[in-house]
């Protein structure tokens, strides 16, 4: 039995390349290529695949839909595998795809595509529930977690971090203590200890929230860039 495929893609060119590429394989059958998700929604409704070979961003919203998607679809139709084609290297959608298990889903990046071998490796991997991760999204999860480990605010408890975010979008103690419902005396206290974990304690106070707020901003920056 060969595994049925639909393509979910917005731009015709990549639609159609891929397509071709894909059906080429007598083991597989494209049963659907569509260019958004809510098309996307009722053809796998309608045709039940084996596969969903998906974009992350496609109308109506371009956003996430295909991460959004493949979760829908643990729990709609858990059998369907899904291999993501992105653009992005950023290990933060890797992960959203995988949140809920790594059964049956594979991430891509879309320079990828070039290589049959390795997409239809991915295809057949989520077919029979098996899972494939592109080696730059484990790199960047690497370093990623790496860097976390190094960081001073590793050091941070949750609460601390919490007002040192805060600090990061330059609000005051009264409004820190506000939007968190502490006290100011509790804020300040907070402070005072991210402070000291930071290396910051002997320098001039308006210094010391500027340059939490670059270490906050650095050690947040993703670990993947969008790939070119």
């Amino acid at each position: 039995m060969p595994i049925r495929i639909v393509l979910g893609e917005d731009s015709l060119i990549v639609r159609e390349g891929v397509q071709q590429l894909i059906a080429s394989d007598p083991d597989i059958e494209v049963v659907g290529a569509v260019a958004d998700e809510p098309s996307l929604r009722r053809v796998c409704d309608e045709t039940k695949p084996d596969v969903v070979l998906t974009d992350i961003r496609m109308p109506p919203t371009n956003t996430d839909e295909g991460i959004r998607f493949a979760s829908e679809l643990r729990d709609a139709h858990p059998q369907i595998g899904v291999v993501i084609l992105s653009q992005y290297a950023d290990p933060t959608y890797a992960l959203a795809l995988l949140e809920r298990g790594s059964d049956g889903r594979a991430y891509l990046l879309k320079e990828r595509v070039h290589n049959r071998a390795e997409l239809m490796a991915a295809i057949r991997a989520v077919a029979v529930g098996g899972s494939m991760i592109d080696p730059k999204i484990v790199e960047a999860l690497v370093h990623a977690r790496s860097r976390a480990e190094r960081s001073p605010l590793h050091d941070l408890t949750a609460r601390e971090r919490e007002v040192l975010a805060e600090i990061a979008h330059g609000k005051s103690n009264t409004a820190i203590a506000a939007d968190l419902f502490l006290t100011k005396r509790a804020v300040e206290k907070h402070i005072n200890q991210i402070f000291l974990k930071l290396g910051l304690s002997d320098a001039e106070d308006v210094s010391k929230r500027v340059k939490a707020t670059l270490m906050f901003l650095a050690d947040a920056e993703p670990a993947g860039r969008p790939a070119q």
